[in-house]
């Protein structure tokens, strides 16, 4: 969730400029562990554990499966509330490194925090340029933007006409930011029956599996389309002596044209820069957009009571 996913979009939107190797484990997947505890000499690994309850079971149970918990390793940092609760305990018993995960955060919203700065600050990335422009969307045109998007998508959610929210992408870099982002819209703006489904979809590659559907089907989806004018520097020729960059950006152009005629909503997210700059206010945006439209559509878009109800559930049954 949100304590993983916001590191995962850092790594690899910067991913050219970061020269360590970094492992996200973010499920429970036995053969990933083993392959991992196989190939890897796991005294030579830092290993950042990250739970704002400090009792996530999945965490809890990767770590124990590990078995990376001994006393004093200086090869661990824990990230997780001062309460008493199983990470934080083990912290203190086991002497390991502990920083406060701020109660005041909710994970989907804490990338900005310690949870995204610390594993960001030991890729080698820039910090404080991550943070620098984060208060640009309350300045001059940005803020007028910032107010006719979420005035708008707020009475687009109360009509109930549009359900689906596709994440069209022809940034493969932003991969990663994008499950962010379907955690950030689903888990905040999914309440009282109302919030999209938001699906991410790779282009070009989904042009020849979901366009039919998008195009044709029914005509209850929004499209944030996601595209970048910055080709690779090894322009790489293909078709009809164009470069693959070329090729993708007039796929996208075909696109937007058929959106447009058949009057389907969408917006253009275009990637200028792959800058730390340029993500901070990615994050920021989206995190400012969101808490907006949930307040306008009259929910608390800072709770998650359905995630709640089956993570007491699973401890009931587990224990």
């Amino acid at each position: 969730g949100g304590s993983i996913l916001g590191a995962e979009a850092i790594y690899h939107f910067l991913k050219r400029k970061i020269k360590k190797e970094f492992l996200f484990l973010n499920n429970i997947d036995e053969e990933e562990l083993q392959a991992i505890k196989n190939k890897k000499n796991l005294n030579k690994i830092l290993f950042i554990i990250i739970s704002k309850s400090g009792n996530t079971v999945e965490t809890l149970s990767n770590i124990r499966a590990l078995k990376i918990i001994k006393k004093g390793s200086k090869n661990i940092i824990i990230i997780s509330e001062k309460k008493q609760n199983p990470l934080y305990l083990m912290a203190k018993k086991m002497k390991l490194f502990h920083i406060e995960h701020k109660n005041y955060i909710g994970g989907r919203y804490s990338v900005l925090s310690e949870v995204g700065l610390v594993p960001a600050y030991l890729m080698g990335v820039n910090i404080f340029k991550l943070r620098e422009k984060l208060l640009n969307h309350f300045r001059g045109k940005n803020k007028f933007y910032l107010k006719y998007n979420s005035t708008k998508l707020a009475k687009i959610l109360q009509k109930k006409k549009l359900k689906t929210l596709i994440f069209f992408n022809y940034v493969p870099q932003l991969n990663q930011f994008l499950y962010w982002n379907q955690q950030l819209i689903a888990e905040s703006l999914g309440k009282k029956g109302k919030g999209f489904l938001p699906i991410i979809s790779p282009a070009p590659k989904d042009h020849h599996s979901l366009l039919q559907l998008y195009l044709d089907g029914p005509e209850d989806k929004l499209f944030y389309v996601f595209s970048t004018d910055i080709g690779s520097k090894k322009k790489l020729v293909s078709l009809n002596n164009k470069s693959l960059s070329q090729i993708k950006l007039a796929q996208k152009n075909a696109f937007l044209k058929s959106l447009k005629k058949k009057r389907i909503p969408f917006r253009e997210f275009k990637i200028r820069d792959f800058t730390e700059k340029v993500l901070g206010e990615l994050f920021s945006y989206f995190i400012l957009e969101t808490a907006i439209v949930g307040k306008l559509i009259n929910i608390d878009p800072f709770n998650q009571p359905a995630v709640e109800e089956v993570k007491i559930n699973t401890k009931r049954i587990l224990s």
